[in-house]
């Protein structure tokens, strides 16, 4: 199946991670697969969190690779977490920037493998996926990538700048117009579908899903009434998230009073009237408490 709809988005130039090591099947590269060897340390209130203990979820990785909860909002001033620190100084010496999560990290040596969540996520799948159905399926890997451009540069860039405190009327609408207009591209791509790229769950789910909760939990905050009126007249999209957020691998994990006290504890943003007008009753799916 393709999504050519989906796949002619421009890359959006993710954050610099500070360790980028991976997980391969040869020894010789030093981190070879091998069960409970690896932890990961993340925040489910952190979008990125969310999305790895998503997909940690879906393979089944609660024995094999275990996870360390971390605060929901970093108590660093720097934006990290103190609980990380000896990690990252343990991984590079002199370490000076933020001690963030999410970490997969190697309990043998104790040090740090990857602070790159993309990469996390399919050397999890890869290397201790199993039997189960795979979020990275064969063939589908440039259609994953062309999702986490849409989501990340139309629909969450998008959110922010129209929503941005100190932005002119007229960047704010153009703004806007581009996040409506992937909106309504998804909501007809996904007419009569389940899923979006599969007849299963894959990781496009995961960072739909993930980027859906953050505009309804984080970005709605600063739009206006009308605009968040807009927004949720996609009813298919939403019905869409609301099936997700009942599977057990994606509702258990959402931490939304987590999500809105890092919100708060960061944000410099004016709040709007699109703050009282909620999308998704998420808290019905919500499990996990903070």
């Amino acid at each position: 199946m393709s999504v050519t709809p989906l796949a002619s988005v421009p890359f959006a130039q993710p954050a610099a991670s500070a360790f980028r090591g991976r997980i391969g099947r040869d020894a010789r590269s030093g981190h070879y697969a091998v069960p409970r060897r690896y932890r990961l340390h993340l925040a489910p209130s952190c979008p990125d969190g969310l999305r790895i203990a998503v997909v940690h979820s879906l393979l089944g990785l609660d024995d094999v690779c275990p996870v360390t909860f971390l605060d929901a909002v970093p108590d660093c001033p720097d934006g990290g977490h103190s609980a990380l620190r000896p990690l990252y100084e343990a991984s590079a010496h002199r370490y000076t920037g933020a001690a963030a999560g999410p970490v997969l990290s190697d309990d043998w040596s104790g040090r740090i493998v990857s602070t790159h969540a993309p990469d996390i996520t399919r050397d999890l799948a890869r290397h201790f996926g199993g039997g189960r159905p795979a979020p990275y399926p064969c063939g589908a890997e440039s259609e994953i990538e062309a999702v986490e451009r849409l989501c990340g540069q139309d629909i969450e860039q998008a959110a922010q700048r129209a929503g941005a405190a100190g932005t002119g009327p007229a960047e704010r609408a153009a703004a806007l117009h581009k996040l409506l207009e992937t909106l309504g591209s998804l909501e007809r791509w996904l007419v009569g579908r389940e899923y979006l790229i599969r007849d299963q769950v894959t990781a496009a789910d995961v960072e739909l899903w993930v980027t859906l909760v953050q505009l309804d939990t984080v970005h709605r905050h600063h739009l206006d009434a009308a605009a968040v009126h807009r927004i949720a007249g996609h009813p298919t999209l939403w019905a869409y998230a609301r099936r997700l957020a009942a599977h057990p691998a994606f509702g258990t994990h959402l931490d939304l009073d987590g999500i809105a006290r890092r919100h708060h504890a960061h944000c410099r943003g004016l709040e709007a009237a699109g703050s009282a007008v909620q999308i998704l009753d998420w808290a019905s799916h919500a499990a996990r408490t903070s």
